[in-house]
């Protein structure tokens, strides 16, 4: 991805986060990938996940860890 892709990418907070500027990550649904960055980093490193990942972890969030 070239560095006019990665700014094109619609970044979005949860609205979990708090608007204190607190610890929060940003996540961007791109054309074959799901990018999440450190929101107070947006420059800085990455984490890039397939689709069907990011899905199941999402999905996985919403069960109960007993």
């Amino acid at each position: 991805m070239n560095s006019r892709q990665r700014d094109e990418l619609h970044w979005f907070k949860s609205t979990y986060s708090g608007g204190d500027g607190g610890e929060c990550v940003e996540v961007a649904s791109g054309a074959v990938a799901v990018h999440v960055r450190d929101s107070k980093e947006r420059g800085g490193p990455r984490l890039v996940f397939a689709p069907d990942v990011w899905s199941g972890f999402v999905a996985g969030l919403g069960r109960d860890a007993t």
